[in-house]
């Protein structure tokens, strides 16, 4: 059973790999962002730490740094993708527990945010 599971996991992230795009360092967009603090590996294959600075996009790159600013109050922090999602509907990124701390987004759960891509 694990050894499915292990295989599965991996042939998920090779097709999410196939989907992320060459997206160019100064991109940036607005939405929404929402944070999650459990899980065990992320889709890159590393263990999941709650309290990284990490998060998940759909398309781009795994090692892509990103710039994410919570509107509401100015906060910014730098994250590394390592994960894929979210997977709701309006949601352009999901950042670690740590990252939501760094940029005051714990209470609300989602925060309108502007991204940026560094690399």
């Amino acid at each position: 059973m694990k050894r499915i599971f292990v295989v599965a996991l991996a042939l998920a992230a090779l097709f999410f790999a196939a989907l992320a795009s060459q997206v160019s360092a100064g991109t940036k967009s607005t939405g929404k962002a929402s944070y999650y603090k459990s899980g065990k590996r992320t889709a890159n294959g590393e263990r999941f730490k709650p309290h990284g600075l990490t998060a998940a996009h759909r398309k781009l790159k795994f090692g892509t740094k990103v710039r994410v600013t919570n509107l509401a109050n100015g906060r910014k922090v730098v994250v590394r993708i390592n994960d894929r999602g979210p997977f709701i509907k309006g949601r352009i990124i999901d950042l670690s527990l740590g990252a939501a701390k760094r940029i005051g987004m714990l209470r609300r759960g989602v925060a309108r945010i502007k991204m940026e891509v560094l690399n």
